[in-house]
């Protein structure tokens, strides 16, 4: 059989989504790496799934501590790693560990599962058919405001993750830039007080007016549009042209 190391993708909220594939991989597995062994234990026990070894893989220890695990996984042991939720390596730790893995020759198998950016994407009434993700929102004020402005930009819908106690910030901001573009908050999704915001900025932020907003937040910015994406593509053919007749 060969080496293997399998990415494992856990709820983002609801434990009912877990797959039947993951339950079964996470029975089967020797050791289990988590991004957080407390949070993961809490999964394990809702599983029924006891006595498996549990090592924390995080951010911090990642790169020193991947090289045992591929040596671990190269002398026959099931190995397995789950981030918080979500999929692994997608704004959470494992990039490492496939990049340790690619270069020892030791398979990675990914098992798929819930995902907020797809989930979001779907409930949002946002085009689909391309979008753009663009992991966390950075804290700081310019470097914000210029990643929201690039968003407006483009031309497929953008996705962003984004914190509670800055959300309104960031709405703020968006009003500023356009207040007439159609964005999405998706809040807390899959969980009981999931939520979905519907609307232009200054609409959404009358919905958060005088509250506390609490919860996980995914942010989508619906894209310019379709014509912007053909002028784009058309650019570039006709960039192509040129270079090529240049180089006649």
């Amino acid at each position: 059989m060969a080496s293997s190391i399998q990415l494992i993708c856990t709820p983002i909220g609801n434990l009912g989504d877990i797959s039947f594939r993951a339950v079964q991989s996470l029975k089967s597995a020797d050791l289990i790496a988590c991004e957080d062994t407390r949070h993961s234990s809490r999964l394990l026990k809702h599983l029924e799934i006891e006595r498996k070894e549990l090592i924390a893989l995080h951010d911090h220890n990642e790169g020193a501590r991947a090289g045992s695990l591929v040596e671990r996984a190269l002398s026959g042991e099931r190995i397995v790693f789950l981030s918080d939720a979500g999929t692994p390596t997608i704004s959470d730790p494992g990039y490492r560990l496939v990049n340790a893995c690619i270069d020892a020759g030791v398979t990675v198998e990914v098992i798929p599962g819930p995902s907020a950016v797809i989930t979001a994407l779907a409930g949002s009434g946002l085009p689909t058919d391309a979008f753009y993700f663009g992991g966390f929102l950075p804290v700081k004020s310019g470097k914000r405001s210029r990643i929201l402005e690039e968003a407006l930009a483009r031309a497929e819908t953008s996705i962003f993750f984004e914190s509670p106690y800055r959300l309104l910030k960031t709405l703020n901001a968006l009003r500023d830039l356009d207040e007439e573009r159609s964005i999405c908050v998706a809040r807390e999704l899959t969980k009981k007080f999931e939520t979905y915001h519907r609307g232009t900025a200054p609409q959404i932020l009358e919905e958060f007016e005088e509250k506390t907003v609490k919860g996980e937040i995914t942010l989508l910015i619906q894209g310019a549009g379709r014509e912007k994406r053909k002028a784009r593509n058309e650019g570039g053919e006709a960039r192509q042209d040129s270079a090529s007749i240049s180089s006649l």
